[in-house]
């Protein structure tokens, strides 16, 4: 499986055929690349809920117009509808009819579920006394509810299942999709995260004080923390000559992919980044490729002071002192939770096909302990072949996933 040392690896490649996301900056891969590639900051004043008292008041949005690009239902919560938008637009983009894809795997990260309604009913139902609207959302709380909705609206109905593994969510699902690729059980997988702005998580890290008060700054020397986001995204993975054989396009190949659990705390990373190096390598390993092969790193970069200097020590053990561009997407469109590593996944796959690396905005004064170029709020032109994408959780989950450009 995935990044084990000592397995054996199947032949099989895995290629990436199709894109999906919405994001903060709307809907479709268009905008988000749009946004990206002008190192648009969309972490703005918080709307969806009242954030008096709180240490930070910003958070990255999905656009309200945004939801209704999938004819989703009202009914259907918030992050549900979401997930449909951009796994509809993964499925449209790789081609694949209700045919094709309905023996196809169906992996979700997710965490929040259907939160963000379900406080809604609490607050207006508990703490007023008034009967809430918002009753018929309720069943949809659990995170298992996305892939529910999306197996049965768009017609998958593979192996599924939903990961919850914090912000490694989303790219675990990437790397567990593979798997079931390359060992032959299906042919194709749709594979994503997606997360909803809820109060509860909204609340959680500003009483753990993570959050910046202005919008985040990666890899800056005065950083003071993260800002919370919220999105939607979903890849089609298919094995390469299943994809070649119906004439379709690859994106990008999933070259090898490595997981790693530290469980060093509850939330602080392990202070030698021990499993982040290993999860780094074992992507390397899979994808057999030295780390001189990769020419970027989309970083999970929160903005906190502790997680910024763990993943950059771990950049360095591995590819050596600015051994390779690095930048942050957080930076742009906030974390996004349990999407995070989806999102930065399509992030990734897009710089590669452009040959423009997306900057880390407000990098104004960037932290010498850092040790490499941060890509400062500027995007850059670089033909890169491989990259590299990190997704950190808390309680030590790490996902580290490499990206090659398609082969012609």
């Amino acid at each position: 499986m995935t990044g084990h040392a000592g397995c054996r690896r199947p032949s099989r490649r895995v290629v990436v055929s199709g894109l999906g996301v919405v994001s903060p900056y709307g809907a479709g891969i268009k905008a988000f690349w749009t946004g990206l590639s002008g190192g648009t900051c969309v972490i703005r004043p918080a709307t969806l809920f009242a954030t008096d008292g709180f240490r930070s008041h910003l958070a990255a949005e999905v656009p309200a117009d945004a939801l209704a690009v999938a004819g989703t239902s009202r009914r259907r919560s918030r992050a549900d509808r979401l997930a449909l938008a951009a796994a509809a637009e993964a499925l449209a983009d790789a081609g694949l009819d209700r045919s094709a894809r309905a023996d196809a795997a169906l992996l979700v990260g997710a965490v929040g579920g259907g939160m963000y309604e379900n406080e809604l009913w609490f607050w207006e139902e508990t703490l007023t006394g008034r009967t809430s609207r918002t009753r018929h959302v309720l069943r949809s709380i659990l995170p298992s509810s996305h892939a529910q909705t999306l197996g049965w609206r768009l017609g998958v109905h593979g192996p599924t299942e939903t990961l919850v593994m914090a912000c490694a969510s989303g790219a675990a699902s990437i790397a567990l999709g593979a798997d079931l690729i390359r060992h032959g059980i299906v042919e194709a997988a749709l594979v994503g995260g997606v997360d909803a702005l809820t109060r509860i998580c909204f609340m959680g890290f500003n009483a753990l004080k993570l959050l910046d008060p202005a919008p985040c700054r990666p890899f800056d020397r005065d950083r003071r923390g993260m800002s919370i986001g919220e999105a939607a995204a979903f890849l089609v993975l298919e094995e390469a000559e299943r994809c070649r054989a119906r004439g379709a396009q690859a994106r990008a190949e999933l070259a090898g992919a490595g997981m790693s659990t530290d469980a060093h705390h509850v939330t602080a990373p392990h202070p030698e980044a021990e499993g982040m190096i290993r999860a780094i390598r074992l992507a390397l390993a899979d994808a057999d490729l030295e780390p001189r092969a990769i020419g970027y790193v989309n970083a999970h970069g929160t903005g906190t002071p502790q997680n910024d200097r763990t993943e950059a020590l771990a950049l360095r053990q591995v590819f050596g002192e600015g051994g390779t561009l690095v930048s942050s997407s957080k930076s742009l469109v906030g974390h996004t939770m349990a999407a995070a590593g989806s999102v930065e996944a399509v992030a990734t796959i897009v710089a590669l096909e452009h040959g423009l690396l997306p900057p880390t905005a407000n990098l104004d004064t960037p932290d010498p302990e850092i040790g490499f170029d941060c890509l400062p709020r500027a995007a850059r032109p670089a033909e890169v072949e491989a990259a590299l994408s990190n997704s950190f959780g808390f309680g030590g989950q790490n996902v580290s996933l490499i990206f090659r450009r398609a082969r012609s």
